[in-house]
């Protein structure tokens, strides 16, 4: 499979240390405006409630809170999916808690349409995660549960089917966290990996505070994630013909330590061309399979650098972030934490070698005392390098009861990237939304309304969603693609683009991410102070490479596999005529 042509080490660091320089030149003559995200919920019409008990004396009441970006009736805008889970009582008791998709309006707000989808109860739902398991064109819905996974095949009128049985995935019954489409073995069909987490039956529970690793702080809590038993992965080969075959074990990714796995996501750390797959583990080493090809993986995460912390411990991983923040063509990765540890981000050094550079890119301090979930590598600001963002919230109610200045319900962090490696904490000063206590779960970031301001969406485990849209700023320039495979794989999975505008930028089209979520698979660039693109370089899975030039800012292109831009009415279904550009998305 062909890969992007990125330049030799040598230049590659020329280039960074030359795009850095630049960028710490503009910071010296002028101060850099910092965006403020405000919270437009209230304007949106969406209204959600979570449920979760107030006391939260199971660990399984806990963990829900996934969000989906989906533009299920592919009409150009991203519509918003919302699990929700009941508490140990309302299961037992046989009541169900729904899960709600809103329509994207195309005004900015949104329509409860649930209902009519039928996807508002897969079951004790955790995470969702975007692929298209048939190809044919339809964005799909993977729900994790405790007690599996749920597959939602796409209709394409405006419903979905569960096909989880049909499709030969009814037979894993454990506890789902993490599901991630990709095709990892290159024969055009989207495989779903689907990460497991403790063992636990919810008629013989650990009773509330019952053993040692039950306190905090001397109070009584929930029992785990120490001692619990965990649970094997599961890996299901797409068989081309809307069936499933469990592989994990032959494939070497079966998890035989079982670990508690949470997020997962596929993603080519090599520039290889062939997708890794990414598992964050709790309270455990996390895992990084490399992709040997045909069909077999190695386990190689901590000859990678990316199992443990700098100082050799395991930490709670939660949340996955991947980007290439230093424009070296290498995705790098952030992991979320528990409290008394603190966000990691993972330096890509090439060659599947990593650095934990939390420390040193400024980073680690100010995360000690939340515990993170969702979290993105984010451009806020449009100028081209990628910030950082984090939603926290503890686990146990009964922290607040401590006084050690760790509270349930946390503040959102953002984090500025300097462009030289290092970020700076402006989570104070890019409005009062983010300094609002919460009890962030899911995050996912997406255009929801074309206008190329990426928006936060954040599904909290008590009370009400947030959706963070920023304000003010520079007023700078960007870019954004939609792809659509044409061999295989039409949601074009983990396909690379780079984008040369001054300086190189590269992001991969991916299922899951962030906590348990799905980010919108349209790819966002900001551009700074520049009006044009000059060369964008688009690598597909199916090995095919090509090569756009001169291309307009401030536009959302939509990109055919071998046909370059198309008019996105031509493939899309639901889609409005643009105008005025071949290939634009209707703004």
């Amino acid at each position: 499979m062909a890969i992007l042509a990125f330049c030799s080490n040598s230049q590659r660091t020329e280039r960074t240390a030359s795009a850095a320089k630049d960028g710490r030149q503009k910071l010296a003559h002028g101060r850099r405006d910092i965006p403020q995200l405000v919270d437009i919920t209230a304007s949106t019409g969406i209204h959600f409630q979570h449920l979760a008990s107030p006391d939260k004396k199971y660990i399984v009441e806990s963990m829900s809170g996934g969000v989906a970006l989906i533009d299920y009736d592919r009409d150009g805008w991203p519509d918003i999916y919302m699990t929700n889970a009941p508490d140990v009582d309302m299961q037992l008791a046989g009541k169900k808690a729904r899960s709600a998709l809103f329509h994207n309006d195309h005004n900015g707000a949104f329509t409860d349409v649930t209902d009519k989808a039928g996807i508002g109860y897969p079951c004790w739902a955790n995470g969702a995660s975007v692929g298209d398991f048939n190809n044919d064109g339809w964005p799909d819905l993977a729900v994790t549960c405790f007690g599996g996974v749920v597959l939602y095949r796409n209709n394409g009128n405006g419903t979905f089917t569960d096909t989880t049985r049909a499709a030969g995935l009814g037979g894993d019954t454990l506890w789902a966290m993490g599901a991630a489409f990709g095709d990892y073995d290159g024969d055009g069909f989207e495989d779903l990996f689907v990460s497991h987490y403790a063992a636990l039956d919810l008629h013989n529970l650990p009773a509330f505070g019952s053993m040692v690793n039950c306190q905090y702080y001397m109070i009584k809590v929930q029992c785990g994630p120490a001692g619990l038993e965990g649970s094997p992965d599961n890996l299901f080969h797409n068989n081309g013909n809307e069936t499933f075959t469990e592989v994990s074990k032959q494939a070497g990714v079966d998890d035989p330590q079982k670990l508690l796995g949470l997020t997962a996501v596929w993603t080519d750390l090599e520039n290889d061309g062939k997708p890794d797959l990414f598992v964050a583990n709790d309270g455990a080493q996390n895992y990084l399979y490399k992709n040997n090809g045909g069909g077999r993986f190695t386990e190689s995460g901590y000859q990678a650098g990316v199992a443990l912390d700098e100082n050799g411990k395991a930490l709670a991983n939660m949340g996955v972030a991947l980007g290439d923040y230093l424009h070296t063509g290498r995705f790098s990765i952030v992991l979320t934490h528990f409290s008394d540890q603190y966000m990691e981000l993972f330096r890509n050094d090439g060659e599947l070698s990593f650095t934990d550079v939390s420390n040193v890119a400024n980073i680690a301090r100010a995360t000690t005392h939340y515990v993170g979930w969702g979290d993105a590598f984010y451009d806020v600001d449009n100028d081209g390098w990628l910030d950082l963002i984090a939603v926290n919230g503890h686990v146990y109610p009964q922290v607040d009861q401590a006084k050690v200045g760790i509270y349930f319900r946390e503040a959102s962090l953002l984090f500025l990237n300097q462009r030289d490696g290092t970020f700076r904490d402006v989570s104070g000063q890019a409005g009062e939304a983010l300094k609002v206590p919460r009890s962030g779960r899911g995050l996912a970031i997406g255009d929801l309304f074309n206008d190329g301001r990426q928006e936060v969406v954040v599904e909290n485990l008590e009370g009400e969603p947030v959706i963070l849209r920023p304000d003010g700023g520079a007023g700078n320039h960007w870019i954004g693609f939609e792809l659509l495979g044409s061999t295989g794989d039409k949601l074009a999975l983990n396909a690379r683009v780079k984008v040369v505008a001054g300086f190189a930028q590269s992001d991969e089209v991916r299922s899951s991410g962030s906590y348990l979520s799905q980010n919108d698979l349209r790819l966002h660039f900001g551009l700074g102070d520049r009006r044009l693109a000059d060369k964008v370089e688009i690598s597909w899975p199916s090995g095919r490479t090509e090569t756009l030039a001169s291309m307009e800012a401030d536009h959302s292109y939509c990109v055919k596999e071998g046909s370059g831009i198309v008019p996105c009415a031509s493939v899309r279904p639901n889609a409005a005529p643009s105008p005025d550009k071949t290939g634009l998305q209707p703004r």
